[in-house]
């Protein structure tokens, strides 16, 4: 989050959107850019141990539940069977499905028969971006919105989190791709504030940022080079957008954006963790959302 010269402009405050508009979900997906495969990138790590379901029966009796499922894994070159009809299940509800090799689904299962398949429930159910906008309007205050894309480490998840919370934002906004969801350490890292913030799971980072837009709120990306958050005017219905580990905010969502903004840096390491630069970000916004507090 290293924060360079820039003649950005400062939104003025007066400026506004018309928020009454009503959200209205992106009815396609804008095509984002495609990064390389890897285990890492599409969310299978080791920390997904203590949340697996595994097996076809009882991933079967999982996809019947209709319980949030951010995850299925498919033995890659395994689709025979009763796995056919639990990967066509999956896609018709829109479960991202995952083809990974043998020995990968062996260490996550622990060596235990695993089927071919295994899958990762929620460890909550996760809301719409309406629901979010609506508990902003419910507590008669302007959206204070998180969106996360493409972080893949869920300590640093479940820190954001609980930033999130303890800021008074509305709801956080994760893509459902390329992405940890709520797993079980996502959950403790948050230190049971997960329990307490509404959390949207969506297709595309980049169609969310332009319907948010539509209905009046402004989006700010965080990223090196924009203009230090601490002249940025953050009052009013807003999102702030914090990119991955490793890439930052992806390109099209950074063009998608009002606005980058970042924090000024006066060491010699040039960027924060993300989710320090969460907890800098989120406490300024709330600072500039209460004033008299």
């Amino acid at each position: 989050m290293e924060n360079k010269k820039s003649k950005a402009p400062r939104r003025p405050s007066s400026e506004k959107r018309g928020y009454e508009k009503k959200y209205h979900a992106p009815r396609y997906e804008a095509k984002e850019k495609e990064v390389p495969s890897s285990n890492e990138e599409n969310g299978i790590h080791g920390e997904y141990e203590n949340g697996a379901v595994i097996g076809r029966n009882a991933v079967r009796e999982l996809l019947k539940s209709e319980r949030a499922i951010d995850k299925l894994l498919v033995q890659r070159g395994e689709r025979t069977g009763s796995i056919v009809v639990l990967v066509a299940q999956a896609i018709e509800r829109g479960i991202p499905v995952i083809e990974t090799d043998k020995p990968k689904l062996d260490a996550i299962a622990g060596f235990a028969p695993h089927q071919g398949v295994i899958a990762y429930a929620a460890e909550k159910e996760y809301c719409s971006v309406e629901d979010i906008l609506q508990i902003a309007k419910e507590r008669g205050e302007d959206p204070l919105i998180v969106i996360c894309d493409g972080i893949t480490d869920p300590y640093n998840l479940g820190a954001i989190i609980r930033c999130a919370e303890c800021c008074g934002a509305h709801g956080l906004i994760i893509p459902k791709r390329r992405a940890v969801g709520l797993t079980p350490l996502v959950t403790k890292a948050s230190a049971g504030a997960v329990e307490h913030l509404a959390i949207a799971k969506v297709a595309n980072i980049a169609s969310t940022v332009e319907a948010l837009k539509e209905v009046g709120v402004w989006t700010f990306a965080a990223e090196a080079g924009g203009q230090s958050v601490y002249s940025t005017d953050l009052k009013g219905p807003c999102a702030i957008i914090l990119g991955s580990e490793g890439n930052g905010v992806s390109q099209i969502v950074q063009k998608t954006c009002d606005t980058i903004v970042s924090i000024p840096m006066y060491g010699k390491v040039n960027s924060f963790n993300v989710s320090t630069a969460a907890a800098i970000l989120l406490a300024e916004a709330a600072r500039q959302h209460h004033p008299t507090n």
